[in-house]
This record gives C-alpha cells, structure tokens and sequence, in this order.
C-alpha cells in the first residue's frame, strides 16, 4: 500500500466524517458536568479498547506468541495508553493529561497523514494496521475533547509535567532495551523513519520548540480574550 493511496484517504475522510460529528454532539449537548465527564469516560474506554487491541494484534502477528510484545514501544502507542488511562482513572485537570496530551495530539496527527508501516502491507484491512489507525486516530478526538470541554487548562506554568513526563517514557524504554533487547524502542537508538536522523535525541528539541510555541499561542489568545472581556465590561 502507498501513504495517501485510496485506502489511506478513505480512512481518512470517514474517519473525519464520524469524528466531526461526535464532537459536535458532544459540544452540543454535554452542557452539565456530569453530561461532560461521561462523555470523556466513555471516549476514554474507547481509546483503551484500541490501544490494547492494537498490542493483542501486534503481540500475535508478529513471529508468534511474545508476551513482553504485549508492552507498547513507541511514543504514540504509550501515549495512548497513559492517556486513556489519565482519563479513566484520574480526575479533571490532572497533572498525568499535562504531559501526554501534546504528545498524544502531535504523535496521532503525524502518524495519520504520514503512516509509514503501510509501505509493509498489502492490505488496509490487515489487523495491525487498521488497529494502529484507529487507536492514532482517537487518540486526537480524545485530546481535542478534553480541550474542547475544558477538562485540562493548558498553562505554561506547568510545563514541567512535560518534563516529567518525557524522563519517565525515557526510563520506560531504557528499560524496555535492558531487559527485553527491544532496540527501537522510543527510537532511542533506531530513527522514526529510515534513512533520517530522527532518533529521539533529535526529535526532543524539535518538540521542544512546537510545544513552546503551543503554549505560546494558547497563553497569548487567553490574555486577548481576557482583555476584550475586560474592555467590554468596563464599557456597561
């Protein structure tokens, strides 16, 4: 298969022919914090389904029957697991949703218009890759939700869960390597992409500066906001 060949474009436009429709629901009629935090629960579990059947498939399809296997090894795939977990198990705003939420967002949008692993099977419709697309693909919808309704403040005050956060996928993996031979994991010492110098060394301060410039974005559209709030009630 080719990366944006007909069946990676019809994913793509039925994926967001479902997800545009949901959110908007969600946006329309989650209006109580209960309404709210059923929704996010319910998206949460979902994420959590497709994660776990993307490593039951990659565990068995994969030269047979390895049970470490069962561990994702990526960014994208820990992601969607801590993330789902964060919104299982954790409250509104927790520090866990802080760290993984750009990683999540960043890692599910490059993944979906740049999927590299179709170039390794003939068809769309094999287990590990359309597992693969749907847990990337939520991962999104997730993290915009959580946003959408206000269930993670993004603040540069608390940028430091993002260090946090990063230090623990790096140990993850070095355990991962030590114990297990996983070699690429976290790409720590494989690149992403083959060919490139993408190794995670490499690919950290690039993350670096597109989250600086997020948070950038956010605090600056927050302080306009509050500005115009301002003006306007001093105007009455």
């Amino acid at each position: 298969m080719k990366i944006f060949g007909w069946e990676h474009i019809t994913y793509l436009l039925v994926w967001l022919a479902v997800s545009i429709p949901v959110l908007v629901c969600v946006k329309k009629f989650a209006k109580t914090e209960k309404s709210q935090k059923i929704a996010v629960k319910t998206m949460g579990g979902v994420l959590l389904l497709s994660i776990l059947t993307s490593r039951i498939c990659q565990t068995f399809l994969w030269g047979g029957f390895t049970w470490y296997n069962f561990f994702p090894t990526t960014f994208c795939g820990t992601s969607s697991l801590v993330l789902a977990l964060a919104v299982l198990l954790g409250k509104k705003d927790n520090c866990v949703l802080h760290f993984v939420w750009f990683i999540a967002l960043l890692g599910g949008i490059l993944t979906s218009v740049y999927p590299d692993f179709l170039e390794f099977h003939n068809s769309f419709f094999h287990l590990d890759v359309i597992t693969s697309f749907l847990h990337h693909s939520l991962s999104i919808v997730m993290v915009v939700m959580l946003l959408m309704l206000k269930q993670i403040n993004i603040t540069y005050k608390k940028w430091y869960y993002s260090l946090f956060g990063f230090c623990c996928y790096l140990t993850y993996g070095a355990f991962l390597i030590a114990t297990f031979k996983i070699v690429d994991a976290f790409n720590m010492f494989t690149p992403i992409l083959s060919g490139t110098p993408l190794t995670v060394w490499v690919m950290a301060p690039i993350y670096v500066v597109l989250y600086g410039i997020t948070i950038l974005i956010v605090e600056l559209s927050r302080k306009r906001k509050n500005k115009s709030l301002k003006e306007k009630n001093e105007s009455f």
